[in-house]
């Protein structure tokens, strides 16, 4: 299958190097000027749970206007640059192209549909993977548990199940379900649970969770998230929303959150689509969203200050 791969950082990376190294032809688009190099001149090296393997014969691309007619396209970007990746795949997309968005947080595929009709569009959410960059043609994950993907209306269809296929081919975990906004709300309450509390406290998720009232501000930022979802019919799989993420978050007490990490950097983060985004909702449905509302303004008050 053609496929391009719109973002190839460390999940974007994993994604392009086992899809390529299972037979299909994948072109990597980013503006990573060094990171493409190294793939054309070398290959991309994936290192980690899946083996350790040096894959070339990938494709190479920071213009989208360099590429074929594909079959699949996978938004790989932070959720900020959903809408740009859109905007620009046109020149790749065919009358049947599949384009899946894989992001965290929430909104990925109305950010498409700004640019585009969503029919073809399927929404994934990506769990335990641990991915980062070693360098430039180089990708290191941790684990690789479960990608789950669902058409954007719901149901389970045949394209999704021979979508779903096509990772597995690949080694992947991969799950279609009927209904993929649960997932993607069970998975933003976590993500809201210790995304913007980890990097506003500057600790581990371990850390977070040993301080009471670091702990108490970040199951605020549950409830707020978990009442919204509620008041828009999401159908979640649980009850009790603390014991939920509290479970969660007890899995992985060593563990950064993405968004840590970016200010570890110095790159701006996807606070928009996790924390950000909580305040937006609950003024459209009347719900008081403080936790959220403070911890995000703190977020933005300090990448406002990066170079």
């Amino acid at each position: 299958m053609k496929i391009a791969i719109f973002g190839v950082g460390a999940m974007g990376s994993v994604y392009a190097g086992l899809l390529a190294d299972a037979g299909n032809e994948v072109w990597a688009v980013d503006p990573w000027q060094d990171h493409l190099e190294a793939i054309a001149a070398r290959g991309l090296r994936v290192e980690g749970a899946s083996g350790d393997r040096m894959v070339t014969g990938i494709h190479v691309a920071r213009d989208p206007a360099e590429l074929p007619v594909v079959e699949l396209v996978i938004i790989a970007t932070k959720a900020s640059a959903v809408g740009e990746a859109a905007r620009a795949l046109a020149p790749c997309l065919g009358p049947e192209t599949l384009i899946l968005t894989i992001q965290n947080g929430l909104g990925a595929g109305e950010r498409i549909g700004q640019f585009m009709d969503t029919r073809n569009v399927i929404l994934g959410v990506a769990d335990g993977f641990g991915a980062s960059m070693t360098g430039p043609g180089h990708v290191h994950h941790n684990a690789m548990k479960l990608i789950r993907i669902g058409e954007m209306g719901g149901g389970l269809t045949p394209r999704l199940e021979a979508l779903a296929a096509l990772w597995q081919a690949a080694g992947f975990n991969v799950k279609a379900f009927a209904d993929i906004n649960q997932l993607i709300w069970e998975k933003f309450l976590c993500n809201v649970t210790l995304s913007a509390p980890c990097t506003v406290f500057d600790c581990t998720v371990g850390e977070l969770m040993a301080n009471e009232a670091a702990w108490a501000v970040a199951l605020g930022c549950t409830r707020e998230a978990h009442a919204i979802g509620m008041a828009k019919g999401i159908a979640f799989s649980f009850d009790d929303p603390v014991a939920y993420v509290t479970a969660f978050a007890s899995a992985m007490p060593n563990a950064r959150p993405s968004m840590l990490l970016d200010h570890i950097a110095g790159r701006r983060s996807e606070i928009d689509a996790i924390n950000g985004i909580v305040p937006e909702l609950g003024e459209d449905l009347g719900i008081a969203t403080p936790y959220n509302q403070t911890l995000s303004a703190i977020v933005r008050v300090k990448e406002a200050r990066f170079p």
